[in-house]
């Protein structure tokens, strides 16, 4: 992978075929951000105004994500993963604290930034009343692939996840949610960014579509050595796919190792003498967070 630099790429970027190399796909240093918050009272006309208050979403988190890894960030609902993906993607702006991939500032050099990185969330956004291939076509376009190499790879990424080319070629608002998902995820892995953002990629999937995209990650990582950070629910995903996992809880990192690491921590704080062997990612979850992965107690927050 190089390091090609773009014709209206700003004068002071970094530039040359070892920039990527030389620096890690991602790093974070105390980056906050928070949101205003409204809290409208009941009875409605107890008040002339709603109180507001500013809640924070991600606070002072800093982390280095490794070229070539599978990061994975675990957090409840409202722990502030989302807003962490959002960030790293260049969609927010950190009220505090640096960005950089791959060296690039992400605010300095949005635009380089955004060459390098590709983004699945559970709200993917499409033209719908184009086709799934027309949807996959727009996006080569815009990442200067060759269209009829990527037309004929399209059409390979959508057959393994379990789309047919009939299928591939209605418009996508006739899909269902999951099936416009499975769209997301080939979009993603069709134009096989240096970096890869993935939030909650397979939600809504079956377990075989599921499967087949862990199987898809594990390629780009091998073939176009493609970083990846992911958020997820599945804690048998994380435990399979991630090479590190940072635990989220009310925008802080609270602990961060390989997913190893982090259940022979678990194991040496519970009683007994727990073997690390008999600990699960959800066992940590719970020792690391007091509470369960899909907890909602703190919806006012981001995710």
């Amino acid at each position: 992978m190089t390091a090609v630099q773009p014709a209206d790429a700003p004068a002071d970027a970094p530039t040359g075929a070892g920039v990527l190399d030389a620096a890690p796909a991602l790093d974070l240093q105390d980056v906050s951000k928070s949101f205003e918050r409204q809290r409208f009272p009941w009875p409605p006309w107890a008040v002339a105004r709603p109180a507001r208050r500013r809640v924070m979403a991600v606070d002072a988190v800093s982390l280095r994500v490794r070229r070539g890894e599978i990061f994975g960030v675990l957090g409840a609902n409202g722990s502030g993963k989302s807003t962490l993906i959002r960030l790293m993607s260049t969609l927010l702006i950190p009220d505090s604290g640096r960005i950089s991939v791959f060296g690039l500032d992400v605010q300095q050099h949005e635009l380089r930034v955004k060459q390098l990185i590709n983004r699945v969330s559970v709200d993917a956004a499409f033209f719908k009343k184009l086709s799934a291939m027309e949807n996959l076509a727009f996006a080569s376009r815009l990442y200067g692939l060759d269209v009829r190499a990527a037309r004929v790879r399209a059409f390979e990424i959508l057959d393994r996840v379990g789309i047919s080319r009939k299928a591939a070629l209605k418009p996508m608002e006739t899909m269902s949610r999951g099936m416009q998902q499975k769209v997301a995820i080939a979009r993603a892995f069709l134009t096989a960014p240096a970096l890869l953002l993935l939030d909650e990629p397979t939600t809504g999937l079956d377990p075989r579509s599921k499967r087949d995209v862990q199987v898809f990650v594990q390629e780009l990582r091998a073939v176009h050595d493609t970083t990846v950070v992911l958020t997820t629910h599945d804690m048998d995903e994380a435990d399979r796919l991630c090479d590190r996992i940072a635990v989220l809880d009310r925008g802080r990192v609270i602990a961060l190792d390989t997913p190893a690491g982090l259940k022979a921590q678990t194991a040496a704080g519970l009683p007994g003498g727990t073997a690390p062997t008999a600990v699960t990612m959800e066992d940590v979850f719970l020792h690391l967070t007091g509470r369960p992965l899909d907890d909602a107690s703190s919806t006012d927050d981001e995710d």
